[in-house]
């Protein structure tokens, strides 16, 4: 039972990594429209700089979610199969819109083409978008439960996740990501582009604010705990005091209390579902949890022994790697004679 929990807990802290990592990469790709002027040639320099604020990292924080995904496998295997079999078109829009946005950042610097650019910016924006919001849908039903029979099996259709509480989790999770988004671009860049995220990102954060509270008070009064209603509440003042700290232009402050509010967002509804992992809406009886989901004993041993190598070497890479690109990326390093870089634009150097 006790490394049940411990697995339980490790899932929690990949999705949350994922999250709060990948969630202001999908923030960066749909500001794009607000800040960087899709479509449009005459700021092309302020588009490639929101996009390489993210160039040397996009992909290293996608890497959390296959960990989460082959953890989730070997530790919960009627977990992963009763989520990836019923959750299938929404996981595969995801992976879809995914691979559509890493190829986008790939291949929009391969012509000076202005359709051609515009055409790849409108894919990073989609797939930014649709699993920033489709994420927010799929957890907010594993949370809610869903339709599982006797087998663990899902027996309702797409639309029945499109319920109220399943969008209210999407919209929050979209409204979230973009605003920890903005804050990033106003963190990494300078001048005017810097400003303009700065305002957007108060704009958004008004409304996430309330969508955000709307959600937390719904998933508080649901599944009640001293627990669930202090994690929400941190949340809720974590976002507070990242956007207070925006408005005051403390850009380092206020992305660190978005990582924040990301954390503790993820970490009630976690807290809301355990010890269940899918609750089942047609009999309680049908329900997976963390007890007739998981592995054996000896797998989660093995696996327990796995992580406790490998984990503080993937932290160690990944804070090395942020701590190396922890510099703005300004427009003069763009309009000069610089090489083009970083990852995605095709070279080593800040663009």
């Amino acid at each position: 039972m006790d490394l049940q929990v411990l697995w339980f807990g490790l899932i929690a802290f990949f999705f949350v990594g994922y999250f709060v990592l990948d969630g202001f990469d999908f923030g960066v790709g749909m500001s794009l429209p607000f800040l960087g002027g899709v479509g449009k040639d005459r700021d092309d320099v302020s588009r490639r700089q929101i996009i390489n604020t993210i160039g040397p990292v996009w992909d290293l924080n996608e890497t959390w979610l296959i960990v989460a995904g082959a953890c989730l496998f070997a530790s919960f295997p009627e977990w992963y199969a009763s989520l990836f079999s019923g959750f299938y078109l929404p996981l595969l829009l995801i992976l879809l819109t995914l691979i559509l946005r890493g190829v986008s950042f790939e291949f929009r610097h391969q012509r000076e083409s202005a359709r051609w650019k515009a055409g790849f910016d409108r894919m990073i924006v989609i797939g930014s978008a649709v699993p920033a919001f489709l994420w927010g849908v799929a957890f907010a039903n594993i949370v809610q439960g869903v339709a599982l029979d006797e087998r663990h099996v899902y027996v309702g259709t797409m639309f029945d996740l499109l319920n109220p509480y399943g969008l209210l989790g999407g919209l929050t999770t979209l409204l979230l990501f973009f605003t920890h988004g903005a804050t990033f671009i106003a963190l990494k860049t300078d001048g005017q582009l810097r400003a303009d995220a700065r305002r957007l990102a108060f704009r958004s954060g008004l409304l996430t604010l309330v969508i955000a509270a709307v959600f937390l008070v719904w998933t508080v009064v649901a599944h009640f705990s001293l627990v669930v209603l202090v994690l929400a509440a941190l949340a809720a003042v974590s976002l507070v005091l990242s956007i207070v700290m925006n408005l005051r232009g403390r850009e380092g402050w206020a992305f660190s209390f978005g990582a924040a509010t990301t954390l503790f967002a993820v970490v009630t509804l976690f807290a809301a579902l355990f010890p269940n992992v899918m609750p089942s809406t047609i009999d309680p009886a049908f329900s997976l949890t963390i007890e007739n989901a998981s592995s054996t004993q000896y797998t989660l041993q093995i696996m327990s022994w796995t992580a406790l190598a490998a984990m503080p070497l993937v932290l160690l890479y990944q804070g090395w790697t942020y701590w190396v690109f922890r510099k703005r990326v300004t427009r003069a390093s763009i309009e000069g004679p610089s090489i083009e870089g970083p990852s995605i634009e095709g070279a080593p150097a800040h663009t």
